[in-house]
């Protein structure tokens, strides 16, 4: 576990890694393509090197150029005659984004249920009908699923997604490169993450036409050769946490690495709640130095439309915002346990929060918290009971740091950087 404590305003400049969930379906999609990818600023989270394992036990080759981990070149090999059973998928969630590339290379999928970050239900019932919709067959027991490949079919794949699910998008995406099939998609999620697998698609051909209502993919009329060069972006959540510490204790610093268009939404609830912050040139820069706090509700509702707020971003949010005045809204349906694993732990720093609904909760600040000993029960309470702590009187011991490395290399030595107090500690 790690103990974090109060102390001066956080200074200097800190670098994020790259995205964990950029790079999980970056790595499926190098994965889908059938030909070598060469994969830059790859982060070393849990969640990632899992992903990597599979893909080496599935059978594509991963090397490591002169031995650097943050780079990955992903080689197809010759076809097995047996689909592996993938048992460290239902580890990590994104294990679903390898779904295309088993079928086009065994013909078919076996897989556990995903697992990952304990959020309530978040169902693949979306995913089964993107393959559905590519004529693949879906079945399902209690242990996992098994989605099997149609015969080879032409054409052009059309049908509208219910809600923006970013998993459903991407693996329509996946499969239709899989299958070389022209993808129309309606209702599609067009999130930073999905954007970069778009984006890399169109590197190698791919012919990409992404609205807000519809997403288009044209297959390139001939193979690319040579390898396929893509980068994984700076991680946009690891930024925005690192924003909300230094807001917390009132610093001034440079975050380095970031997309500027991808903290948009963020810099705008950090604006609203009276925070100078901006981005240049891929640096994120917090002046909570020169706050003037306004008092004014913060209304952080995280939504899955373009340019909407992450989920992501909500929790380390709800952390900052105790430390303010204003009457402030979370909420968050898209990760509906979210909230159950978080609120009661701010509570055990004295957090007074009052819980709307399930997935609807409202706080009045300033509020003052008290160390105590917390638990991350996922990643992003995990990020935002840090940032809680760093603003509560005495020692906060965070534990569950299992769920924390899963999306962060080294979250606290990032805020060590910084100048925050934190170090290890035996429980």
């Amino acid at each position: 576990m790690i103990a974090v404590r109060p102390g001066p305003p956080l200074t200097g400049t800190v670098t994020v890694d790259g995205s964990k969930n950029a790079a999980l379906p970056l790595l499926a999609a190098a994965a889908a393509l059938g030909s070598p990818v060469q994969l830059n600023n790859i982060p070393g989270n849990t969640d990632v090197q899992i992903m990597l394992a599979l893909l080496q036990q599935a059978g594509w080759h991963v090397a490591h150029p002169l031995n650097e981990p943050t780079t990955a070149v992903i080689l197809p090999s010759e076809s097995r005659h047996r689909a592996p059973t993938l048992v460290r998928a239902a580890h990590i969630r994104a294990s679903y984004y390898l779904v295309p590339s088993l079928i086009a290379r065994h013909g078919e999928a076996r897989l556990p249920w995903p697992g990952g970050c304990r959020i309530g239900a978040r169902g693949m019932e979306l995913h089964f009908k993107a393959y559905e919709a590519f004529g693949d067959r879906s079945t399902c027991d209690d242990s996992g699923y098994r989605v099997t490949a149609a015969a080879p079919r032409l054409g052009t794949v059309s049908f509208v997604l219910p809600f923006r699910s970013r998993g459903a998008t991407v693996a329509a995406v996946l499969r239709a490169v899989t299958t070389s099939r022209p993808l129309r998609l309606g209702e599609p999620n067009l999130s930073p993450e999905v954007l970069c697998v778009l984006e890399a698609l169109r590197t190698v051909g791919w012919e990409v036409r992404a609205g807000e209502h519809l997403l288009s993919l044209s297959p390139p009329s001939t193979r690319a050769d040579g390898v396929a060069v893509w980068d994984v972006p700076g991680d946009k959540i690891e930024a925005g946490t690192l924003a909300c510490a230094i807001a917390a204790t009132r610093g001034t610093a440079r975050v380095e690495g970031v997309r500027d268009r991808d903290l948009a939404p963020l810099i705008a609830a950090l604006h609203q709640l009276g925070i100078p912050a901006g981005t240049e040139a891929g640096v994120l820069c917090v002046r909570a130095q020169d706050a003037e706090p306004t008092g004014r509700p913060l209304r952080a509702i995280a939504s899955l439309s373009p340019g909407g707020l992450d989920a992501d971003f909500e929790p380390p949010l709800m952390a900052l915002a105790l430390s303010l005045p204003g009457s402030h809204l979370f909420a968050d349906a898209i990760n509906p346990g979210r909230h159950s694993n978080l609120l009661p732990q701010l509570a055990r720093l004295g957090a007074e929060i009052e819980e709307i609904s399930p997935t609807e909760c409202r706080l009045t600040g300033p509020q003052r918290l008290t160390g105590a000993g917390v638990e991350a029960a996922d990643i992003r309470t995990g990020s935002a009971l840090m940032v809680a702590g760093l603003t509560a009187r005495g020692i906060t011991t965070l534990g569950g740091l299992d769920q924390l490395r899963r999306g962060h290399a080294d979250l606290p030595g990032k805020l060590r950087t910084l100048g925050a107090d934190i170090c290890e500690v035996t429980p």
